[in-house]
């Protein structure tokens, strides 16, 4: 989960990289923040009647007299709480490109029915989201600390009063964990969690990281460097805080990461390299940060990069490290490593 933007190791500085927070040079602007529409509510599941309780990943309680209606939500569980059929009246974080499309982090959701209450690092329309009558904010979290994630540090007590919050923690946990913990919401918010589609997706998952585990197992020597590109430098990802590493590496993939004496300068995360030392790590196949406000692998133009091993063999992949918590959007992730992992040629 990844800016440049914040020297220090608050939630700006908990880097993307390896971590959750929009990377490199800024978490870019990616779209109007004043655009206001509906619910993406396509398949919305009637809310269950009667009170409603959630106790979240800070260990809070929320509980209201019916399940909540009016929901708002970082895009990335929105977007998750969509596959389960639960629909929302808001959003905030990176869900509209420049050109207004749907961001890699919105998943399938119609962003054009989506109330963006801001869509960059630092934006949330305080007076927008009071407007949708909030019942409860949902997001993500990326510290120990229990801090929402993009919810700016400047308006959040505003943002507070307004309605309950409720964490969910994607912090030095395994992918399974949070996984595990929005499904969970979601059937607590009325999602029908017996249907097909949604069985079918966690059956999928489950075959996929079978698949994964056997191919680390088959291919023990193929290594996996997991990077993000911006324009003066690029992050090489540790392993032991990012929920889609920590779990590759259970499932026995050999990770190329920095030493956790190197990485303790960012707080755990990731090592900053200058385009001039990329080489530093050798590996096989390199995962690349998918997010928007990263340089993405066809657009990096330094020549070490084209220099290197897994580059020119076209060993190169998408990774997702903020990942949109629902088994059906976590399948393509593992399947896609399994299979760079079973074709990949040794090249490091």
């Amino acid at each position: 989960m990844s800016n440049a933007r914040a020297a220090h190791l608050t939630r700006r500085g908990i880097l993307a990289a390896g971590g959750a927070l929009g990377l490199g040079a800024v978490l870019a602007a990616c779209g109007d923040d004043d655009r206001s529409g509906g619910s993406s509510d396509k398949g919305t599941t009637a809310a269950k009647s009667g009170p409603w309780t959630f106790k979240d990943d800070r260990g809070t309680t929320v509980k209201l007299d019916r399940a909540p209606a009016n929901i708002v939500a970082f895009v990335g569980v929105a977007a998750a709480l969509y596959d389960y059929g639960i629909g929302v009246k808001g959003a905030f974080g990176p869900t509209k490109t420049k050109a207004g499309k749907a961001d890699v982090q919105a998943g399938d959701m119609d962003v054009s029915k989506l109330t963006v209450l801001g869509n960059e690092w630092g934006r949330f329309n305080v007076e927008k989201y009071a407007a949708l009558a909030p019942d409860v904010l949902i997001t993500t979290m990326f510290d120990g600390a229990g801090t929402l994630w993009y919810v700016p540090e400047e308006s959040k007590d505003k943002i507070a009063k307004l309605a309950p919050s409720v964490g969910i923690s994607a912090y030095d946990r395994r992918l399974t964990v949070p996984l595990q913990r929005v499904w969970a919401l979601a059937e607590s918010l009325g999602a029908d969690m017996t249907a097909s589609r949604v069985t079918d997706a966690k059956k999928r998952f489950e075959e996929a990281s079978s698949r994964l585990r056997a191919a680390a197992k088959a291919h023990p020597d193929i290594k996996v460097l997991a990077g993000s590109a911006a324009q003066d430098i690029f992050y090489v990802s540790g392993s032991g805080l990012s929920v889609d590493l920590e779990y590759f590496k259970a499932l026995g993939v050999n990770l190329v990461e920095p030493s956790a004496s190197v990485l303790k300068a960012s707080g755990g995360w990731y090592e900053s390299l200058s385009w001039e030392n990329v080489d530093k790590y050798q590996a096989d196949i390199i995962m690349m940060d998918d997010r928007t406000a990263t340089i993405q692998p066809a657009d990096i133009t330094q020549a070490t990069w084209k220099k290197l091993p897994a580059v020119k063999a076209g060993q190169v992949i998408s990774r997702s490290p903020e990942p949109i918590f629902s088994y059906d959007k976590c399948v393509a992730m593992v399947e896609n490593l399994a299979k760079a992992i079973e074709t990949a040629k040794k090249v490091s």
